[in-house]
């Protein structure tokens, strides 16, 4: 085992047992509470991004993405609001796909800057609703880390194993096709389960999940995208062998809106 996995798999085994704990044991109002603290924390390393010359700048790009929170609940309080912001959620992430595509080398402070807020508040609306909205709520927050979780550790996996094609070569060097391959293949099995545990036709949900797994290698391209651009290899320090905040939820910030508005689609959400 290398020195980077000797500190990530114990910090992954935490991880877990830390998202069982708040998403399975706390109150749904607690673990809102936590969600939100994470979306800002990650605001917070995203401010980064923005070349700011000081934290006090940075500070207010946090109480920004804290602002708009509670607007997006208020949109969404309608069903139609709730798919106009999620549609526009997807959207971006398309655009995103283009821009790391076409034109990974054009970005400036003001981008970054709209790349946060598109990402964060999206994703913490889309978590805090399938918390809130559904008598599973827990289940289906936990689904969605797992979801994305395990894709990233397939990814991870079968990319050292039998990565040879690079899959973005000027935004991430280290990710290929063939860890995507690999990590889409893992969350198709979790897709499967999810089906039957929650009693949605695969049909329907293995595509809706397969999706969401593609949003989420979007999400995570696009930090990588701008850390190039900050010059940073990491968003930050809080997960030994992890990272920052950002580089566990990056993932999820794509998926998320993706997920919810399936289901959204499919009548599981009202």
């Amino acid at each position: 085992m290398t020195d980077a996995l000797r500190k990530r798999v114990p910090t992954a085994v935490v991880l877990a047992v830390v998202l069982l704990a708040i998403v399975l044991w706390l109150p749904a109002g607690a673990t809102v509470g936590v969600m939100t603290l994470l979306v800002l924390a990650g605001a917070w390393e995203w401010s980064a991004f923005l070349l700011l010359p000081g934290a006090a700048l940075r500070a207010a790009y946090v109480l920004l993405v804290a602002a708009l929170l509670p607007g997006a609940w208020r949109v969404c309080a309608t069903p139609a609001g709730r798919e106009l912001l999620l549609g526009v959620a997807v959207l971006w992430w398309l655009t995103a796909l283009l821009w790391i595509a076409f034109a990974p080398r054009r970005v400036s402070p003001w981008s970054a800057a709209a790349a946060g807020v598109l990402a964060l508040v999206p994703a913490w609306l889309a978590m805090v609703r399938l918390r809130l909205a559904l008598p599973q709520g827990a289940q289906w927050v936990l689904f969605a880390f797992v979801l994305v979780w395990v894709a990233d550790i397939g990814a991870f996996f079968f990319g050292r194993r039998f990565g040879r094609v690079r899959l973005a070569p000027e935004v991430s060097p280290g990710k290929t096709w063939e860890g995507v391959l690999g990590g889409i293949a893992l969350s198709a099995l979790v897709a499967v389960a999810g089906s039957r545990w929650f009693h949605v036709p695969l049909a329907a949900f293995l595509p809706l999940c397969l999706t969401a797994v593609a949003f989420s290698i979007i999400g995570d391209l696009t930090e990588s995208l701008l850390k190039r651009f900050a010059g940073v290899k990491d968003s930050g320090r809080v997960f030994p062998g992890h990272g920052g905040v950002m580089d566990r939820i990056d993932s999820l910030t794509g998926a998320a809106p993706v997920l919810l508005l399936g289901l959204t689609l499919l009548g599981v959400v009202r």
